[in-house]
């Protein structure tokens, strides 16, 4: 019993020295200032940054929970709050908060975020991506072209832009994760953004879970939720991120 006990202390300790440290801070976007969770790793910087978008639901724990797993993978990671202290909890409130975000205003706020991960010092600045879910992925499209130096953007099934002369502007690499069964970005679209990217000989990677619909990463989404795409998704975000941002 001594020994079990022992050995869970240690295995406890093994896992609280792992664990991102987070706290709350702010910066400033115009007029506004923009609230955020920082999460940093353990070890010695400088470390490689992330800007973390989240869904139409807001800043919530399952949000916080990624960019605290994506830390612990030694990032330090930004994740922003662009509705201003609101969490929707119903689908027409999440529709109300996303509408009611204006685009110059979205395109500012993530701009300062990126900018703010460059005043860290333990950012190195000349690696920092950005990630987003559903419509934090269509924003996180948005940091890729309007930020020049980003190094590398995750988009988990998020709008997808098709004029070629917004296309030009992206020079980070692109990975895009999508569900077959998705309505609102179906796979001609997902194609589409894709082929146009390699024609333009931008650095884009997708990829389709044929079964999956949208928001199948996210396990408070009971209907589409899918376990085994979810941790695929994961592991080729983490894969991408490493060959983009560690190197």
């Amino acid at each position: 019993m001594k020994r079990l006990i022992v050995g869970m202390f240690l295995l406890a300790c093994a896992v609280a020295a792992s664990a991102a440290t987070a706290k709350e801070v702010s910066y400033k976007s115009g007029d506004d200032t923009v609230q955020a969770v920082l999460y940093m790793p353990q070890g010695q910087g400088p470390f490689p940054a992330l800007v973390v978008i989240h869904e139409w639901w807001g800043l919530n724990d399952w949000v916080k929970e990624q960019a605290s797993k994506l830390s612990d993978e030694g990032y330090v990671t930004l994740a922003i709050d662009l509705y201003r202290g609101k969490v929707a909890t119903t689908p027409d409130m999440a529709h109300e908060l996303m509408r009611g975000v204006p685009d110059d205003r979205s395109d500012r706020d993530l701009h300062m975020a990126v900018e703010f991960l460059k005043s860290q010092p333990d950012v190195k600045k000349d690696k920092i991506g950005a990630i987003g879910w559903c419509m934090g992925g269509g924003y996180a499209l948005d940091v890729a072209l309007q930020e020049p130096t980003l190094a590398a953007d995750v988009i988990n099934y998020g709008a997808l832009a098709d004029d070629l002369d917004d296309l030009k502007k992206i020079n980070a690499p692109i990975l895009g994760l999508f569900g077959g069964q998705d309505r609102g970005i179906p796979p001609s679209s997902v194609n589409k953004f894709a082929d146009q990217m390699k024609r333009l000989g931008k650095s884009v990677e997708v990829h389709i879970y044929p079964e999956a619909g949208h928001a199948f990463e996210n396990p408070s989404n009971a209907q589409g939720y899918r376990k085994d795409d979810a941790a695929d998704a994961w592991n080729r975000t983490v894969v991408f991120l490493a060959a983009n941002l560690k190197k």
